[in-house]
């Protein structure tokens, strides 16, 4: 299903994560909306079979860029391949939703080679974001995880919380410290309950020093970070409601400024419908936050 919104002009968008999952489904919406994405790819032969994806290349619109978001220099070519596509040489957006295919130890949980994978891509990321000049950064939409820090654990459901504090433990203290940066690139309170991530080598001593690295409160208002709750790949509600012409809210979002949300569940269809939304409609309101998404 086409998403359709009203926009002043189609943004160009770099896509880190897109080749399946919560990134792919946002990117289509963002490519069914009018919007250039181009996807950064370790195998661009994924999308071979694609007829969705080759339809957008074929039209100029869709792009790939192979390439590893855990090399500096690959990520920096891609934000170079996105802003020749861009007006104005401009990259709009960074979707970045990179996550990684964990195997199971039975001491330590869903386990993910490196450990430190979201983190240190989603760094390489803002170290190589081409500098505003005459515009503002892009803006930035990230997929995170409810129930990350101290607070977040406290309100998960009683069934989850063994869930997240042993199985998923590893690559949840992977998306805290890309959290961690986004805190610092923000100007956002951190809290120390959460704990630096250093110490469990998730990030590199000194990193705040990097030169590269965006100035201290410079993304304030261009970054949302997404934390839905345990992740399905069940159908798209937003869009079974919408067929049917019900206003019935498909999923609860909610800003963690406000409280979190309790909740089991979420599908990966339908938080690709919050992103593509947030980005093309709701930018006003959601832009700048950290939201829970759940049914």
């Amino acid at each position: 299903m086409e998403y359709k919104a009203t926009i002043m002009a189609p943004l160009n968008v770099l896509t880190l994560g897109g080749s399946r999952n919560i990134g792919y489904f946002s990117s289509v919406r963002l490519l069914d909306a009018g919007c250039t994405v181009t996807f950064l790819l370790r195998d661009t032969a994924i999308f071979d079979t694609d007829e969705t994806i080759h339809k957008y290349l074929k039209s100029g619109k869709a792009f790939l860029c192979k390439g590893d978001a855990l090399v500096q220099g690959d990520v920096k070519r891609a934000w170079e391949e996105s802003a020749s596509h861009g007006l104005e040489g401009k990259v709009d957006l960074l979707l970045f939703t990179v996550g990684g295919k964990p195997s199971i130890d039975i001491r330590r949980g869903a386990v993910i080679k490196p450990h430190n994978l979201v983190t240190q891509c989603f760094l390489n990321a803002v170290c190589t974001m081409p500098p505003p000049s005459n515009q503002s950064y892009p803006r930035i939409v990230t997929i995170s995880s409810t129930g990350l820090t101290h607070n977040a654990h406290d309100a998960l459901p009683l069934l989850l919380k063994p869930l997240y504090g042993w199985l998923l433990n590893m690559p949840h203290q992977d998306k805290l410290g890309a959290e961690r940066i986004i805190a610092h690139v923000c100007n956002w309170e951190w809290d120390p309950k959460d704990g630096p991530a250093e110490k469990k080598n998730i990030l590199p001593q000194g990193w705040q020093d990097f030169p590269e690295l965006p100035p201290k409160g410079s993304l304030s208002g261009n970054v949302l970070v997404v934390r839905p709750a345990l992740l399905t790949d069940g159908e798209c509600v937003a869009d079974k409601n919408a067929m049917k012409k019900q206003d019935k809210p498909p999923y609860r979002v909610k800003d963690v400024n406000e409280g979190e949300i309790s909740g089991y569940t979420v599908s990966r269809k339908d938080v690709g419908h919050f992103v593509a939304q947030a980005v093309l409609e709701k930018w006003e309101e959601f832009g700048g936050k950290i939201v829970n998404i759940a049914n």
